[in-house]
């Protein structure tokens, strides 16, 4: 690894942390929509981007950057009372610590295990925020199924 998987790895990040700012913006004055869970969807599209935006603090910026950031996994499936214009805040606020940690990274530091085992098994940091990547492609997929769902 080097600084062009840093660069890459980080423009991704923002390049999904936009998508997920513009996907949420649909949900603009229909408050009702945006907390709304129908059927078998349990999961509204403002408990994903609380738990987005917790995951990404926690193991992007609680863990490398050495945030204090206090990670509460059960209130981002419980809280209901956050704006979209704070969500969008808080998404370029992570952006901006996800770009600054991962400028900062080495190619030392990309290749060694990951400070906390998430998967039962020692990983690379490089390798669990490829997977922290993904986690945030998949969610926003379901916040973009759950708003065609509810018809925004």
């Amino acid at each position: 690894m080097n600084t062009a998987f840093s660069d890459s790895l980080a423009q991704l990040f923002s390049k999904n942390l936009q998508q997920l700012s513009e996907e949420i913006s649909q949900y603009e004055g229909k408050p009702l929509e945006f907390w709304a869970v129908r059927g078998m969807i349990s999961n509204s599209a403002g408990h994903l981007t609380q738990h987005i935006l917790g995951n990404l603090n926690h193991f992007i910026g609680h863990v490398l950057a050495k945030t204090d950031y206090v990670r509460d996994r059960k209130a981002e499936f419980s809280t209901h009372d956050i704006s979209i214009a704070t969500f969008k805040e808080q998404i370029e606020a992570v952006d901006a610590l996800i770009q600054d940690t991962f400028s900062k990274m080495t190619e030392e530091e990309w290749a060694q295990t990951y400070p906390l085992e998430v998967f039962k098994k020692p990983i690379t940091t490089a390798y669990f925020m490829q997977h922290l990547l993904a986690h945030l492609s998949y969610h926003m997929g379901q916040i973009n199924y759950h708003r065609r769902l509810i018809q925004l």
